[in-house]
């Protein structure tokens, strides 16, 4: 761990975490929630999402236009998003108003006003938000994905919640909710940018020092994935989209830098295989990749294009085929040196603003407890071997394996009713 990046445990439980960066002018803070849907029940699916609305619609001593004014007066910007394990309210500010900026978040996490009326406005306001994601493709399909795989568990449901669920939450569950998961072990404040640690952990100690203790909630258990077929007639759609996924090992998983070789050298790159049989060499799609997604518990590895409904089922097989081939025969040397440089270049460029390097902070200590040096990274990728990569692809691409999930006019695209086999 380089001397820039320090870690302390504040008294009241909550974690800090920052790196000073002496050479810039900005400072990024970001107060980290290990919570997100998947910490849900089916009733709740949504509120965390929510919540994250609601937080900057007043407080007990800020207006809804007070917020917004007085990041406008920073000449700085601050968001918030909701994914399936964390929630997280950042603000980037130039290094003279940090001070301000930390209390500025810590009253939006701590003394939120949920105002019935507020309330009642927001919930419309995400009502349009799940409609616009049936307007968005990608997002839908992977909603549809999840679902597939993991059927009725947390993780499978959609971060925002639906018309249905929102409709139900009140204000009671809301509070109840946020009471539940807004305490000190659940934060991970990262901050990166021109600082002094010990001055900022001060700050926060004072500006947080009303946060409840514990972390309010039991973790839940993992999913069992499925392998199944769900194709979602969509008319409206002149492409189809397609959605290959195979079960795949946890984030901290040893196996993580093999995957996301294996990954690079299959369809995570403009070079990569998929791209160049699919795009290149037969025009099937404008965009093809591969993902490697990982979580807590468990993950998932998929391949995702769009292509017209006529051409789906040979695009299908095309990915397939080239998912068999990683699968029987080993990445060349060549291949995985390429993917090994183009993993720790990309790696290093995602790390040149500071808003990168605090959510890196923020990841790093919510999935492994500490700090990994880039040099330690770019040492455990080297270490990855061939015989490695093609013992995951074996493992991952197994037989039965597979869920499909399409979204457009199915009824053109001719495509499999049951889940796919690998050749």
């Amino acid at each position: 761990m380089t001397l820039a990046i320090r870690k302390e445990i504040l008294p009241n439980g909550l974690t800090l975490v920052t790196e000073e960066m002496p050479h810039v002018r900005s400072v990024c803070l970001g107060v980290w929630l290990r919570k997100g849907s998947r910490d849900e029940s089916a009733a709740e699916n949504g509120i965390s999402h929510f919540i994250e609305h609601l937080v900057f619609k007043g407080t007990e001593n800020r207006t809804a236009r007070e917020i917004a004014q007085t990041i406008d007066r920073f000449g700085g910007n601050s968001d918030a998003f909701t994914g399936k394990e964390h929630t997280c309210f950042y603000a980037k500010v130039l290094d003279a108003h940090l001070g301000e900026a930390v209390d500025l978040l810590a009253d939006i996490v701590l003394r939120p006003r949920f105002d019935a009326e507020e309330i009642e406005k927001e919930r419309k306001v995400i009502c349009e938000e799940i409609r616009m994601v049936e307007d968005s493709p990608d997002e839908l399909l992977y909603d549809l994905f999840t679902e597939t795989l993991w059927g009725g568990h947390p993780l499978g449901r959609p971060v925002q919640g639906t018309l249905a669920s929102i409709a139900a939450l009140d204000r009671d569950g809301i509070l109840d909710y946020f009471r539940r998961c807004y305490r000190s072990e659940n934060l991970v404040l990262a901050v990166a940018g021109n600082l002094s640690h010990d001055a900022l952990a001060a700050k926060v100690s004072e500006a947080f020092a009303g946060l409840p203790s514990g972390n309010g909630s039991p973790a839940v258990e993992p999913p069992a994935s499925r392998s199944r077929v769900l194709l979602r007639e969509k008319k409206d759609l002149e492409q189809l989209h397609l959605c290959v996924g195979f079960p795949a090992f946890p984030q901290a998983d040893a196996r993580r830098w093999g995957g996301l070789l294996m990954n690079t050298v299959l369809g995570g790159s403009m070079s990569s295989r998929l791209f160049q049989a699919v795009r290149e060499d037969r025009g099937l799609a404008y965009s093809v990749y591969s993902a490697l997604h990982g979580f807590a518990d468990t993950g998932c590895q998929i391949l995702s294009l769009a292509t017209a409904p006529g051409q789906a089922r040979e695009a299908l097989e095309v990915t397939l085929a080239e998912v068999a081939k990683i699968r029987r025969d080993p990445v060349s040397a060549e291949e995985l040196a390429d993917a090994k440089e183009h993993l720790k270049g990309n790696l290093l460029l995602g790390l040149e603003s500071t808003s990168s390097r605090m959510s890196n902070l923020a990841r790093q200590e919510i999935t492994f407890g500490r700090q990994s040096t880039l040099d330690e990274v770019a040492a455990d990728i080297d270490r990855v071997t061939v015989s490695e990569v093609q013992t995951l692809a074996e493992t991952l691409f197994a037989d039965g394996g597979a869920t499909l999930t399409a979204l457009g006019r199915v009824e053109e695209a001719r495509l499999p009713t049951v889940p796919p086999e690998i050749g």
